[in-house]
């Protein structure tokens, strides 16, 4: 059981490897928000989805997250905000506004859902975060390679180690309950 967790342990800390082919697509996981800001956490992923559409490695953005309790705004609403003020043109930003888990910010920007074909995509979330967001976004059929942050909030042991062991915890609820 010990060697099970470690090795979970460590496939979540060395998380996929960043893709080094272009997509259709930068699909951004929804993060918490500050009023109607994105948290540092959050900013950062709109931040590096961005760089991908100025670099030309993706044609589009797909902003997710819903509102929150105690929100008025959904967090894809201010992350389309926020991308605008960066000079983002609309016509590359879509959201999807009724997320409120990975699970949900994958399955609810499926195609299906969303009304429009996303393509191949690039998953945009903290590398800590993304062997399990990764897993999911297969296992629900998408074309997807990994984009971890390069800029990620957790620089510290301190922070990353609850975020990895948190993601331990969640990517095991995902095996066994599929959400």
């Amino acid at each position: 059981m010990v060697f099970w967790l470690l090795a979970v342990f460590a496939m979540v800390w060395n998380g996929p490897p960043p893709a080094d082919r272009n997509a259709d697509t930068a699909l951004v996981l929804g993060a918490a928000i500050d009023g109607d800001q994105p948290s540092p956490v959050f900013a950062a992923r709109i931040d590096y989805a961005i760089d991908l559409l100025a670099a030309g490695r993706v044609q589009r953005i797909v902003l997710t997250g819903g509102v929150g309790e105690g929100e008025t705004l959904s967090e894809a609403e201010i992350a389309r905000d926020y991308a605008l003020e960066r000079d983002v043109a609309p016509q590359d930003i879509w959201v999807e506004t009724a997320s409120g888990t990975t699970m949900e910010n994958l399955a609810f920007a499926q195609p299906v859902n969303l009304g429009k074909d996303v393509g191949t995509i690039i998953v945009v979330s903290d590398p800590l975060h993304l062997t399990r967001a990764m897993q999911m976004a297969l296992d629900l059929g998408y074309d997807a390679v990994p984009g971890p942050t390069p800029y990620t909030r957790y620089q510290t042991i301190g922070t990353q180690w609850p975020f990895a062991l948190r993601e331990v915890y969640f990517l095991h609820h995902y095996w066994l309950f599929g959400e």
